[in-house]
């Protein structure tokens, strides 16, 4: 249920009500007792979360984010170095095992 904001136009009351959607606007100032209040139009509130179903974890800081990204990136800049040092690896035994079968061919012959 919302809260509404009303004015009373005789004495100048502001006052907040929490009433269903459905109920008719409040017409009687509280303070002065004249028929004369009026509903104001409010900008709204946020949403509140409440119980145990949310976490802190679930809405972070930019700069949690941005340093989460950056981790990221160094991991993954990280696994493609290793990724290249692997192939360079491979390579080089492939190369060496290529060697070794040539002179082993040139031996026999």
């Amino acid at each position: 249920m919302p809260t509404y904001e009303y004015i009373c136009d005789n004495c100048q009351h502001e006052f907040e009500q929490f009433q269903s959607i459905k109920a008719r606007p409040i017409r009687k100032c509280p303070k002065c007792g004249k028929l004369s209040v009026q509903r104001l139009i409010g900008a709204g509130s946020g949403v509140i979360f409440k119980g145990s179903g949310f976490y802190q974890t679930d809405y972070r800081s930019e700069g949690y984010k941005k340093a989460a990204e950056s981790e990221k990136k160094d991991s993954t800049s990280k696994d493609t170095k290793d990724k290249k040092t692997e192939t360079k690896a491979k390579d080089t035994k492939s190369t060496e095992k290529s060697k070794s079968t040539t002179k082993d061919k040139k031996k026999s012959a």
